[in-house]
């Protein structure tokens, strides 16, 4: 329990579930805030890759119907920005939900060298068997990275692909 005067209005009591430090009213609050509250926090990666949206049980009429463009024999390729949102509680020893140097080796590692510059339809067994739209594109890069956002302490909230200016996908793993 902490008490402060506040101006001799009175006395205000505050409850806080953290460990008392007392360096100053500031501080305590501060930390009693981090300590309780969860933070969302988001890392932004990069990368280039080609697909088709197609789909080989359809007339070439139905795709260019429903697919448009996205539908050409040729493929097509996107600037694809992905924002992986993570969140947690604030670890009070490092001050972070993540450690944002270890979330962007995920990235790298497990998203961005497996994707960027390929060929998503016939380089990704995945997208062998599943159009890549980008939502699937989205499920995909939630599935390959949860668990080893779980096995840092943080829990993984949201997947953003941003395929173009105008069009992005979100996946909150539900």
């Amino acid at each position: 329990m902490f008490m402060n005067n506040d101006n001799n209005k009175g006395l205000k009591v505050y409850n806080l579930l953290v460990q008392k430090y007392f360096i100053s009213e500031k501080f305590l609050l501060t930390f009693a805030y981090r300590k309780l509250n969860m933070v969302y926090i988001t890392r932004k990666e990069h990368f280039c890759a080609a697909h088709k949206l197609y789909n080989k049980h359809w007339s070439p009429e139905e795709n260019n119907k429903v697919f448009g463009k996205c539908a050409s024999p040729n493929f097509h390729g996107h600037n694809y920005d992905i924002y992986v949102t993570i969140k947690g509680k604030i670890n009070p020893e490092s001050g972070f939900v993540i450690n944002l140097f270890e979330l962007s080796d995920i990235l790298k590692h497990d998203v961005v060298e497996l994707l960027d510059h390929k060929n998503l339809n016939l380089d990704i067994e995945y997208f062998k068997i599943q159009l890549p739209s980008i939502e699937n594109l989205s499920v995909f890069i939630w599935n390959l990275i949860n668990k080893k956002i779980k096995r840092t302490g943080a829990q993984l909230h949201c997947i953003k692909i941003q395929e173009t200016e105008n069009n992005f996908a979100e996946y909150y793993g539900e």
